[in-house]
Parts: C-alpha cells; structure tokens; sequence
C-alpha cells in the first residue's frame, strides 16, 4: 500500500544559482602583471605555492609572460576566446556572394538549356508536319 503525502520524507533540492552556471575567469592586466613579478621574484619550489594559491595553471602563467614580452602591458588586457578569425566579415560576404553568383549562373545555364530543347522539338515537329502534309 503506499504511502500518504504527509509519511513521506522532505528531501527536496534546492539549486544554488551560484553553481547553475559556470562563467569564465577573467583576470585584469594589473593582476596579471602582479601574479608575474610574484613568480618572478620566488625562489626555486616556491612558484607551485603561488599558483595553487591564485588557483592558476602554470601555462596560464607562460601565456601572460609571453604576451607581455611580445606587446608590453597592452597584451595582458582582455583577449577573446577561441581562435582568431581568418576571415574578415567582408571577406565571408564576398565568398558567399560568389557562390549565389555561381548557383544563380548554373541555373540560368540549365533554363537555356531547356528553353533550347523546346524549340529544336518544335522545329522537328514543324518539319515533320510540312514535310508529311507536303
């Protein structure tokens, strides 16, 4: 027999927004440049230490070394996710316009072709007709 609403335990679930959705890090140039002067001055054994406790990877780090050395402080700013593109919009805009162009060119060839087709049958039908009635 089962049992009645008011038996039955309260185990409901209540989400916390705060886990529901995950968002990206981001870090500002002034931390950057901080957590790596930090690395820099630590003495050997020392850097694992700083990234636990900044709860960094250490090829986060080498990426934000290598955009300082390569543009100074202005690379350490906010970068978007992702690979660059290797297209420009324009570019894209030209590509596609060149494949309708090409679409709309093989139809057009194939409507000739039809248009060309009826009237070489009406040919062969006007000279069948004048040549049995002749």
């Amino acid at each position: 027999m089962p049992k009645s609403t008011s038996e039955l335990p309260e185990s409901q679930v209540t989400p916390e927004p705060a886990l529901e959705k995950r968002t990206r890090r981001q870090y500002t140039p002034d931390y950057k440049l901080r957590i790596i002067a930090e690395a820099d001055a630590c003495k050997h054994g020392e850097l694992g230490a700083i990234l636990r406790r900044e709860k960094l990877y250490s090829n986060q780090l080498s990426a934000w070394r290598r955009e300082y050395a390569e543009r100074g402080v202005e690379g350490l700013g906010k970068s978007r996710p992702g690979p660059v593109a290797s297209k420009t919009p324009e570019q894209r805009q030209n590509e596609r316009l060149s494949k309708e162009n090409d679409r709309l060119k093989r139809k057009l060839e194939i409507a000739n072709d039809c248009l060309d087709l009826q009237k070489k049958a009406l040919s062969m039908l006007d000279h069948l007709r004048n040549g049995n009635g002749a």
